[in-house]
């Protein structure tokens, strides 16, 4: 669950942030009367993403064992790339988010009623389709229960109310700070995904070593425990996890968190003039917005 809620927060806060500045934006711009289209994209963003998500959940049942394990296995390691994309390109381009959007809107507002509907959607839809995938396949590693999707719904609802404080102007976070944070955890949860996911091969027979054990310490951390379910839920740790698995493990997360680190501490020091998309920066201009308003 508690994974399940970071990766709600971390990426509603996304969807939510780029959502409040095209609202300031129109706003401040005086141009309101697009407001309505906006919404729009932003309910497609929506529908298509619980479309995508119902499709991952109901769309293998009637399959065979093998071909369950192997879609799931496969989408594990998709969302797992995604995932990391996602991390990396949000600490490379948050500074300039807030300014390409604007160029987005500037380009679409005059034009076809739908424009401005298509930036909406995608922009949102984007940050949509990975939650839903990375969500599934989160809550297939932490196993079937109800709780993946509490903690997602709980993470998204919060992220839902900071971007609505954002946007009066009542709240001030640093964003940065927070994405950098929550990367990093984001990587971590990512490295339990893949090796669950890499298992998930292992059962459908297209990779080796199922029963080629590295560690099983079922006996000291039993997965029914509340300490098992704990460490199942926000690290995806198996108990008898095999070579392959924890060797997945170790060169995913050792790297990308290295490479992670690295990048977000040489990032360039932040001018007021390209910081649109930043902590200071998102706060102020959603402010001003809702003055205008």
């Amino acid at each position: 669950m508690t994974a399940n809620f970071l990766i709600g927060l971390r990426e509603g806060l996304e969807a939510t942030l780029v959502v409040v500045l095209l609202m300031a934006y129109l706003v401040k711009t005086g141009r309101r009367s697009l407001l309505p289209r906006l919404w729009a994209g932003v309910g497609i963003a929506v529908a298509v993403s619980i479309a995508f998500g119902a499709l991952l959940t109901f769309g293998p049942q009637g399959l065979t064992f093998a071909a369950q394990e192997a879609i799931g296995g496969g989408l594990s390691i998709v969302a797992v790339a995604l995932v990391t994309w996602m991390v990396f390109w949000m600490a490379r381009t948050a500074r300039s988010l807030g300014g390409e959007l604007k160029s987005q809107v500037d380009k679409m507002a005059d034009g076809a009623a739908w424009g401005l509907v298509v930036v909406a959607a995608l922009a949102v839809g984007r940050e949509g389709l990975e939650t839903a995938l990375f969500l599934w396949a989160a809550a297939q590693a932490a196993g079937e229960s109800s709780q993946p999707l509490l903690g997602a719904l709980l993470g998204l609802a919060v992220a839902a109310g900071l971007g609505y404080l954002l946007h009066r102007g009542v709240l001030k976070v640093n964003l940065s700070r927070f994405f950098t944070w929550t990367g990093v955890g984001l990587i971590v949860i990512a490295g339990g995904v893949l090796a669950y996911g890499i298992h998930d091969l292992q059962e459908a027979g297209i990779l080796p070593g199922l029963h080629t054990l590295a560690f099983d310490v079922s006996a000291a951390i039993p997965p029914s425990s509340w300490y098992g379910t704990l460490l199942k839920g926000t690290l995806n740790l198996s108990p008898a996890t095999t070579w392959l698995e924890a060797g997945a493990w170790l060169l995913y997360v050792i790297p990308v968190l290295y490479f992670y680190i690295r990048a977000n501490g040489s990032a360039p020091a932040k001018s007021p003039g390209n910081a649109a998309a930043e902590n200071a920066a998102a706060s102020q201009t959603a402010s001003q917005a809702a003055n205008a308003a």
